[in-house]
């Protein structure tokens, strides 16, 4: 990445003018780079962001950057190792008793989620992220400020600043992502007004390199909650060796954000971690409040709002900035076909229909777990008062039926660290355009949030499945175009069709299973359940556009991909 600092660096018009430079607008401007669109990201901080934040990157998440070009080898290489981190645990202190355990995310039997990904969920820290995705981006400009906007004829103009000098430029873009985080300017600015509760909790984020590996013993996991009343919080492990995080439970009406001191937060830490025995110095420290909220519109013109810019949620699920990943695959394809002349307008409404009503979901189920986790506490014996607390906990502790029901009060938070269906599994609603209706509905799943079952019903996410092409091993995602739709099929006869229909507007391939790639173990056959004679069209983001069976079915098959171009 070329270092780009100033507001003199940031040219007179773009295309696209990414407003925030964390991980959403990294990877929107990487997916820009992907289909040639000329963009710029502009952010505040000269630096990427030094501490840990968001930890979890699901598969999907993982599956975007895969699509996109990121160097995946590096990316494995900054995960939290398997081993350490598949395992949830609450315990009385960091040092003290093990009471209950679950799996995290399924890391425990991360061999069979092959079968479902190629990428499977990793905890992979944010402040190490951030650095990888900044080695794909040539656009970036830092130290500097989004300030205003304003409407032109031909898009968007906005002033913005540099965070040294306080000079001032303008630039004119047809179209804005805002990724300026939850307390976005850009949405302000547009007068788009949050849903839901601002506040659920208080905390005080510690931030501290200190290895805790010898502490944990047999013990590792990637979060730990210490129910001890004097220690209430949670451990995050960003690696067990030398970094983690302690969220301190934090009442601000009591004590004033000013009262903490490096002091006080090494107290803090090893009050909760209930050892003195470790080298520890405090990296950081700074309040953050839980929220869960969505924004009224996800748009206004040719203004679009992602990630936290648009949701907050809870961390129970780790799901805000896998969220936010989805919101730019699914919005920056739609913006390439319009600059690229294949797609209407139109096309772009559908991303806040698409988007919103996933981010509905995973808020309404983050904030679930953030309540349901209320359980173990009770179980623990929470009171009205610390010192009534204690007391609970401490005799509650010294039973075996109160040890047995915090254990299964733990066991009851299972749901929170496995959201496979929830992170795979959703679906966007058929419009008559960007997805097709063929009158069928997904399979049914018992617990929609746990449970996954692959499927080709169209809005889905394509399924995986291993196929081989030229004699190597791939995913049928491998498969997906990022700047066209493409026809995958079994029929020959199909296939033939496809290839030889006058050309449309829209950009499209064809794929046939058994000659350009092959199916030997059957496993997309199974998979995608299309049997010998149908067919799917799968639109850039890799979800399933259109489905069909037989040539009756491809006959408007020119009408059907003028469609999902927006031109209806």
């Amino acid at each position: 990445m070329n270092r780009r600092l100033g507001v003199s660096e940031v040219p007179e018009s773009t295309t696209v003018l990414v407003v925030g430079g964390g991980p959403i607008g990294l990877i929107a401007s990487i997916l820009l780079a992907q289909q040639g669109i000329n963009h710029v990201v502009v952010e505040s901080r000269t630096d990427a962001q030094p501490a840990p934040a968001a930890h979890v990157v699901n598969a999907r998440t993982f599956e975007i950057f895969r699509g996109a070009g990121v160097d995946m080898e590096q990316i494995e290489r900054a995960c939290q190792p398997v081993a350490d981190g598949a395992w949830v645990r609450w315990v009385t202190t960091l040092a003290g008793e093990e009471l209950g355990r679950v799996p995290f995310e399924n890391l425990n039997r991360i061999g069979e989620l092959y079968g479902i990904t190629p990428t499977p969920l990793r905890n992979l820290s944010q402040h190490h992220l951030e650095p990888i995705l900044r080695d794909h981006v040539s656009s970036l400009v830092g130290g500097v400020s989004w300030i205003s906007d304003a409407v032109t004829e031909t898009g968007v103009l906005s002033t913005l600043q540099d965070v040294v000098t306080g000079d001032e430029r303008t630039i004119e873009s047809a179209y804005v992502i805002a990724a300026d985080g939850a307390g976005s300017k850009v949405r302000d600015h547009h007068g788009i007004a949050m849903e839901g509760p601002e506040s659920l909790q208080a905390f005080i984020m510690i931030h501290a390199h200190v290895d805790l590996r010898h502490v944990v013993g047999k013990r590792p996991a990637t979060l730990y909650w210490p129910l001890d009343p004097r220690a209430a919080g949670t451990f995050v492990a960003h690696d067990l060796a030398s970094e983690w995080v302690y969220m301190h439970i934090w009442d601000p009406e009591l004590e004033p954000f000013e009262t903490f001191t490096t002091e006080r937060c090494e107290e803090i830490f090893k009050a909760a971690t209930g050892t003195d025995d470790m080298e520890l110095t405090i990296a950081t420290f700074r309040p953050w409040r839980m929220s869960s909220q969505i924004a009224e519109h996800y748009a206004d013109g040719r203004v679009f709002l992602v990630g936290d810019a648009a949701h907050r949620f809870p961390p129970s699920g780790g799901m805000g900035l896998n969220t936010g990943a989805g919101d730019v695959h699914n919005l920056v394809w739609k913006l390439a076909g319009v600059e690229n002349g294949w797609a209407e307008e139109l096309l772009l409404a559908s991303y806040e229909p698409e988007r919103r009503p996933v981010a509905v979901a995973n808020a309404d189920e983050s904030l679930e777990n953030a309540m349901r986790m209320f359980e173990v506490f009770a179980a623990a014996g929470v009171g009205a008062s610390i010192e009534e607390s204690i007391a609970n906990f401490e005799a509650i502790v010294a039973s075996e039926d109160g040890r047995n029901a915090i254990a299964s009060a733990a066991q009851d938070q299972a749901e929170h660290f496995d959201m496979l269906g929830l992170q795979l599994g959703y679906r966007y609603e058929p419009n008559g355009w960007a997805v097709i209706d063929d009158g069928t509905t997904p399979p049914h799943v018992a617990n929609v949030v746990r449970e996954y079952a692959p499927s080709t019903v169209p809005g889905v996410r394509m399924p995986h499945a291993w196929v081989e092409r030229d004699g190597g091993r791939i995913s049928t995602l491998d498969l997906v175009n990022h700047d066209r739709f493409v026809l995958l099929t079994a029929s020959h006869e199909l296939a033939d069709f496809a290839r030889s229909m006058n050309k449309t507007s829209v950009p499209f391939s064809v794929i046939e299973v058994g000659r350009d790639v092959t199916d030997g173990d059957g496993l997309w056959r199974d998979a995608s359940g299309l049997g010998d004679d149908g067919a799917i069209v799968i639109r850039p983001d890799g979800h399933v556009a259109w489905r069909g069976s037989g040539m009756q079915s491809a006959e408007n098959l020119t009408k059907i991909l003028e469609d999902l171009g927006g031109t209806k």
